[in-house]
């Protein structure tokens, strides 16, 4: 258990640095030792926050949260059959650990998301 949750830490940090890169530009809603949260812009028409992702440590293994995927199907377009497959549901992604070519991809597919949000006035 104690290998397991080192594990999920290392994975944590390992994703959490993807999305840290963006927080200037969006909102931190949580920075916590097991789950950040980002916001974008203010929806004036829905009066809420636009969400944008986060990672959180669950019990058996670790989300990575990216609502513009929701949003935006196509920016799942050539994503690696490895990373598809840690997908569960339409935004989120599970890990228990991470290499460097999954986290190549999902840092990737998080700047594409960023992008999206950005050129649609949604930050």
């Amino acid at each position: 258990m104690i290998s397991q949750s080192k594990d999920f830490l290392d994975t944590f940090n390992s994703l959490k640095s993807i999305l840290k890169k963006y927080e200037n530009s969006l909102r931190v809603i949580a920075d916590k030792n097991d789950n950040y949260n980002l916001n974008a812009g203010y929806d004036d028409k829905r009066k809420t926050d636009i969400y944008f992702g986060a990672v959180q440590i669950k019990k058996n293994y670790v989300s990575f949260h990216l609502m513009p995927v929701y949003i935006n199907p196509k920016l799942l377009e050539g994503i690696s059959p490895e990373l598809k497959k840690r997908m569960q549901g339409k935004s989120c992604f599970n890990f228990k650990v991470v290499d460097k070519a999954l986290l190549a991809d999902l840092s990737e597919l998080t700047k594409k998301s960023f992008e999206f949000y950005k050129k649609n006035k949604m930050l």
